[in-house]
């Protein structure tokens, strides 16, 4: 178990890719403090970890909010006495048309996605300098960091951000003996992909575009995550690991690709 005793503060675990982290988390040891908006849904995948014999709390939060965060390592060091590893995986999307993006729509985004990856970051990086510990940030970014969509400016924007703090926090940590670095997931089966999933003409199209051919599991990001977690991972800093399935890096659909 390569996190066995370590303990993992874990973001946005009501749904997603979260709940796979979470359980993953727990499966290769380690002790998972999961957090969201959501109570009920947040408690139901801590006990579900809890009764497959795993050690998981949640703790609501709105990674937008300092004062949250700061409850949030209260709750953690209350609970398990310390902070190994922190995982920003809450994000939003709002998609609109370029010019009905309003200021609330992109303060929401901004706040959810880059502020609070830096602002958790920043509360357990405190901690672990603290107890004189070293310490693993895994930042989950998009393979729309660095591609684009026309009605996606503000989560576009804000994932080229996460990137960036990624490689900035890298730097900056390295020192303090705590490793940071990101994964970039591309398409996975989650619920806001199942509209894809179930439109043929919509899934068929991705798959044009998707060299791997199929779309991936939430685990599949997990397991990479989980990787940047450990001493597997002890060379790298800094750096933005794309679990996309190739289409970061095909030009065109299949069907131009002659």
């Amino acid at each position: 178990m390569k996190l066995k005793d370590k303990v993992a503060i874990i973001t946005g675990t009501t749904k997603g890719i979260g709940v796979a982290l979470a359980k993953e988390y727990a499966k290769s040891g380690a002790k998972v403090v999961g957090t969201g908006r959501s109570v009920d849904l947040g408690e139901a995948v801590a006990q579900e970890i809890r009764d497959a014999g795993g050690d998981s709390i949640f703790v609501r939060c709105d990674v937008s909010s300092k004062a949250d965060i700061d409850n949030v390592i209260a709750e953690t060091l209350a609970t398990y006495g310390t902070v190994d590893i922190v995982v920003n995986n809450a994000g939003v999307n709002h998609a609109a048309d370029f010019f009905d993006i309003t200021e609330e729509d992109w303060d929401w985004v901004m706040g959810v996605d880059l502020k609070g990856a830096f602002m958790m970051s920043q509360a357990g990086a405190r901690v672990m300098v603290e107890q004189g510990k070293p310490g693993y940030i895994v930042n989950i970014s998009s393979i729309m960091a660095k591609m684009a969509l026309r009605n996606q400016v503000a989560y576009c924007s804000a994932k080229g951000g996460v990137n960036q703090l990624t490689t900035a926090m890298g730097l900056a940590l390295i020192d303090k003996g705590i490793r940071v670095n990101c994964v970039a997931p591309g398409p996975v089966v989650t619920e806001l992909m199942q509209k894809v999933v179930h439109n043929k003409e919509k899934h068929d199209e991705l798959m044009r575009r998707l060299p791997i051919g199929y779309i991936a599991a939430p685990e599949e990001i997990a397991s990479v995550c989980i990787f940047l977690s450990c001493d597997d991972a002890s060379y790298m800093v800094g750096q933005t690991v794309y679990v996309d399935g190739g289409r970061g890096i095909q030009a065109f659909p299949r069907a131009l690709d002659q």
